[in-house]
């Protein structure tokens, strides 16, 4: 099977930095995108960021200038640079993941089980 593994969560204090890491593992035969998504309390799960299937990135609106994601393809590994942070950002961080298995040609969803970011005023 597939998992996802996130780290690097936590509490910072507003215009602190923090860097989530994912990492994909099983028997994974490609990934077609991969990026990171956020639920804060009340309001819908919402893309931050991620790579396409063509290896472009998007970008949330919130999130320009502040935020970069970046990648080890051999790792199959996200990693999520967050800066200048705000109280705002707070909300739990989802890395997800389309991918080919090993014996299916079919594109699979995957999600972690999220990392807390908590940014204090």
């Amino acid at each position: 099977q597939v998992q996802l593994v996130e780290s690097g969560g936590g509490l910072v204090q507003a215009g602190g930095s923090l860097r989530l890491s994912c990492a994909a593992s099983g028997s994974i035969v490609s990934i077609n995108g991969m990026g990171w998504y956020r639920q804060a309390p009340g309001k819908q799960r919402e893309l931050v960021a991620r790579f396409t299937s063509f290896g472009r990135t998007n970008y949330a609106d919130s999130v320009k200038g502040r935020f970069t994601i970046s990648r080890d393809n051999a790792k199959n590994t996200v990693y999520l640079q967050m800066n200048s942070l705000k109280p705002e950002d707070t909300a739990v961080y989802y890395c997800n993941a389309q991918l080919r298995r090993v014996g299916s040609v079919s594109l699979y969803d995957y999600w972690g089980q999220g990392t807390q970011v908590t940014v204090s005023s």
